[in-house]
């Protein structure tokens, strides 16, 4: 049907026509055509096969679209002339208020640039060739940007010849094959296709590192920088209204931060809503903090862990006589593997017996509290062995929950990423921080265990433990 058309130089209109007009004529000089049955429609052509813009879903001769067919059926995925876009001009549009049609048909729909070409296969009788009507896709060859090339149906392989059948009097059946018949491509000619690649990928990696730019900087050796992206979600659960988290975090010994750190901070007064039978407080309250873990002698402590920093805080509550009253205490061993945390934190609060604490409470604010947040977990002032809480009364109150977004920077990682090698300091064995959190809850499990071992063993009696002393 083309060559009937564009042998015509009074059809034709576009550049691409007066090429086919004159490929068409250097044909027909040549002797003409040798295949009469199969041709192609490419990406350009005028009469491009738009079946795959109306495809039916069933069989139904009545069939209506649906109104996504018909908004998908005016985005053709064609090859567009991408222009490089400014930096300066992307960040000044990051939103666009108006947006026209196109702009819309350009970047609501997947728009992946695809080059499609259709074998076609003229299925006419005898001496009626050139109908549209006898025309039937064969093979859809298409090519995306990213350079995947896409035939359907596959090559046939093993598998039997595809069938085509007529509708008609005869109900003519047509078998064909598709086999793929590109040469096979030499060792040479691979070999510089994979230069090509190493070519390209080193670019696209310099130009990723020039954008990154010089300025990341790396800690030194033996040393591990932990940033700490934190939030104070919510708290829930406590019998006052307006709360507020006052917290500061506690750097053990091997630790610094920056001069310029802030280690501590409020957060705003937050009132409660309803939430079920809980009364919750939505602080949503972000911090930060960066800090530095340094191993002076390796040598030293070859097994050792090292200690974690804690966070401690206190819950709060502000009423309008502006009362305080402290609603609880708690504390937070900051992850020791990297990635996001949500934790939820009980809390607690010390406690007077009697009525007349309850009511100085109640009419005039104020509670016990604790001169030393530290005292929440081992207070930094204990130097002894065994720390007693003998009478002291606290009582159970709400919970405070934090979402963390911890990451880790250490040479170490890099080494024992890239050799493979056996640990052998403390840093090397911070590479693997799951493993190391796991030996670190282990190491605590047997601390504890045997320390009840312990005190079950001085509760004895004498003679239960020596045998040979109840026999002398």
């Amino acid at each position: 049907f083309e060559v009937d058309l564009y042998l015509n130089e009074s059809a034709c209109q576009t550049p691409l026509d007066r090429q086919y007009h004159e490929e068409i004529r250097k044909l027909e000089k040549a002797g003409g055509r040798k295949n009469y049955r199969i041709f192609t429609y490419t990406d350009h052509d005028r009469f491009t096969n738009l079946e795959e813009l109306c495809q039916k879903v069933t069989d139904s001769d009545h069939e209506v679209p649906s109104y996504l067919a018909e908004r998908m059926a005016n985005v053709r995925r064609r090859r567009q002339d991408r222009r490089p876009v400014e930096p300066s001009s992307l960040k000044s549009k990051i939103i666009t208020w108006e947006p026209s049609e196109e702009f819309i048909k350009n970047n609501h729909v997947i728009n992946t640039p695809v080059q499609t070409m259709y074998i076609m296969g003229d299925l006419g009788p005898y001496g009626k060739l050139g109908n549209r009507e006898y025309e039937h896709v064969l093979c859809t060859i298409k090519v995306d940007g990213n350079g995947v090339i896409t035939v359907k149906p596959d090559f046939t392989g093993t598998k039997g010849p595809y069938r085509i059948e007529l509708d008609g009097e005869k109900r003519e059946v047509w078998e064909y094959t598709i086999e793929n018949a590109s040469a096979q491509v030499q060792p040479e000619e691979e070999e510089r296709e994979q230069r090509m690649f190493r070519d390209l990928y080193g670019r696209h990696r310099d130009y990723l590192n020039g954008l990154v730019g010089s300025e990341f900087e790396m800690p030194l050796p033996g040393t591990l920088r932990l940033f700490v992206n934190g939030e104070i979600v919510s708290a829930q659960g406590y019998e006052y209204d307006n709360l507020y988290v006052h917290f500061f975090l506690e750097l053990p010994e091997q630790w610094s931060s920056p001069p310029f750190q802030q280690l501590s901070g409020v957060t705003q007064t937050c009132t409660t809503k309803k939430v079920g039978w809980d009364k919750v407080a939505h602080f949503c309250y972000p911090f930060t903090v960066e800090m530095f873990y340094t191993l002076e002698d390796e040598g030293v402590f070859p097994y050792s862990l090292p200690q974690w920093p804690v966070l401690y805080f206190e819950v709060l509550s502000l009423d309008f006589w502006q009362r305080y009253r402290v609603e609880g205490y708690g504390s937070l061993v900051l992850p020791a593997s990297p990635g996001s945390h949500v934790l939820t934190i009980p809390t607690w609060r010390p406690v007077e017996l009697g009525t007349v604490a309850e009511m100085r409470r109640f009419f005039i604010g104020g509670s016990p509290e604790l001169e030393d947040l530290t005292y929440v977990r081992v207070p930094s002032t204990f130097k002894g062995k065994r720390l007693s809480r003998f009478g002291f009364r606290t009582e159970t109150t709400g919970s405070v929950t934090f979402r963390l977004h911890c990451l880790q920077q250490s040479k170490a990682f890099l080494e024992s990423s890239a050799l493979r090698q056996r640990m052998q300091s403390v840093l090397d064995r911070l590479g693997g921080f799951s493993q190391q959190s796991s030996v670190y809850n282990v190491l605590e499990a047997f601390q504890r265990a045997r320390r009840r071992m312990q005190e079950a063993r001085e509760s004895l009696p004498q003679d239960l433990i020596s045998p040979s002393a109840s026999s002398m």
